[in-house]
């Protein structure tokens, strides 16, 4: 892989674009550390020392997805998550509402209506998470506990909260914009790279809390023993998310004038992980729901006490059992939907191919939902796992919660895009650089 990358930055035009994806990384992170008007700078600082002492992990997904940002309240505090949403939101409203199916069959013309529509929804759902950041600031709920929690916007005015809000809003826009800068000038994947970086920029302040946190040898044990697992960890994500079963497809001959054509062979590649990270997305979000509707309504009855005692601490058994079952059901729903056998059998005998020992039509739409169902089982199972045994086996050391570092989420989205992007420089390279049997 380092060869490869060496041989990439001697190619003339792959190397401009590695170095403007690195420039636009340099600006985004530098957007991360700028404060929004009208916040008191000390006060946030003080809260987010004391917040990094203590467990709080409330907004620890959402402020995971900004680098940091959110808690910091910077221009870039939403970071990417609004256009996460929008894109799963405008993925699931595909398949209900039949206007965006068509567009999705009209091709590159119909995405880009998509496309569209998406950043629509980014910058609608930027104002409204704005807005409920500014509100939870002003609060103190941001971060229970600290003494200046209530002021870290000293002046509540509605010129200052809207200012506050416009700032955000357009600190979501310009990261969708660098976003959409990378994938056209630069090495592509311009999204996941900027959700890679993201998550990246908080591991070295998380390791070091380990590190500082520790008992044994002054903490580097605890320190090396994390990596280590950490690797392992990759290691296992690398594998499955490599692994794949292979439909055998063939396609019969077709005799066009003199010519024929067809004939030939080619398979179906189901991965055993076909949901990705989403399935431990959506899990976590709901998670969250609960925590803060007890937050923001500050009452004592008791079902506000059991969901405080439960659900949100992420070594609690209820919680994580909860959690693994939300990603089991959400792995099943978004491949539901996400692939569609009945689809994929029409294609294939529009274009005279067959699965062989399959008849063409319905049964082989039965054997691709019979082998998506079965493989999907392993799947969904080694994501609930891969979230939670780092919580199980480090629970005593410190940081190990759902914040943790190595955690699921964190591991799939880096793994995933990792493998993507190194595939991506890959196929560049191999255009560039073609090596044939003569030379």
């Amino acid at each position: 892989m380092l060869t490869g990358f060496a041989r990439a930055f001697k190619t003339p035009d792959l190397r401009k674009k590695l170095l403007f994806t690195l420039g636009i990384i340099v600006l985004y992170r530098l957007g991360a550390h700028i404060p929004v008007p009208g916040v008191s700078y000390e006060n946030v600082q003080t809260c987010v020392d004391q917040a990094s002492k203590g467990n709080n992990s409330l907004f620890g997904l959402v402020n995971m997805f900004s680098g940091g940002a959110l808690l910091q309240i910077t221009i870039f505090a939403l970071g990417i998550m609004p256009y996460i949403t929008a894109s799963i939101i405008l993925q699931l409203l595909t398949v209900v509402i039949p206007r965006l199916e068509a567009l999705k069959k009209e091709g590159s013309s119909g995405q880009a209506k998509i496309t569209q529509y998406t950043r629509y929804l980014t910058v609608a759902l930027a104002i409204l998470q704005g807005t409920g950041l500014v509100a939870t600031a002003r609060s103190g709920a941001l971060f229970s506990g600290c003494p200046v929690a209530d002021q870290i916007v000293p002046n509540d005015s509605l010129f200052t909260t809207i200012t506050m809000v416009i700032t955000m809003t357009a600190g979501t826009a310009a990261v969708m914009w660098l976003g959409e800068l990378i994938t056209d000038r630069g090495i592509g994947n311009g999204m996941s790279i900027l959700m890679f970086i993201s998550i990246a920029a908080t591991f070295p302040s998380a390791m070091w809390a380990i590190k500082t946190s520790g008992k044994l040898a002054d903490g580097w044990i605890e320190f090396f023993t994390v990596i280590l697992v950490g690797f392992v960890m990759v290691a296992l994500v690398v594998f499955v998310e490599q692994a794949q079963r292979r439909i055998p497809v063939q396609y019969a001959k077709r005799m066009i004038g003199r010519r024929s054509y067809g004939g030939t062979s080619t398979y179906i590649p189901l991965k055993v992980n076909q949901a990705g990270v989403i399935p431990v997305i959506f899990a976590s979000s709901l998670l969250y729901i609960p925590a803060l509707i007890v937050q923001f309504s500050n009452s004592k009855a008791g079902w506000a006490i059991w969901i405080q005692d439960n659900l949100t601490k992420g070594t609690h058994p209820y919680y994580m059992t909860a959690y693994f079952l939300l990603i089991v059901f959400f792995a099943f729903f978004y491949v539901a939907i996400s692939f569609n056998p009945e689809e994929v059998a029409d294609n294939m005998k529009k274009y005279g191919g067959f699965i062989p020992g399959i008849r063409a039509g319905r049964p082989t739409a039965e054997y691709l939902s019979y082998v998506l169902n079965r493989i999907t089982w392993p799947g969904s199972l080694y994501l609930g796992l891969i979230a939670l045994v780092p919580t199980m086996a480090l629970a005593s050391f410190g940081g190990a919660n759902q914040n943790f570092p190595f955690g699921g989420t964190s591991i799939l989205i880096i793994v995933g895009v990792g493998l993507e992007t190194v595939k991506q420089i890959e196929s560049q390279l191999q255009q560039r650089n073609y090596e044939g049997f003569l030379r």
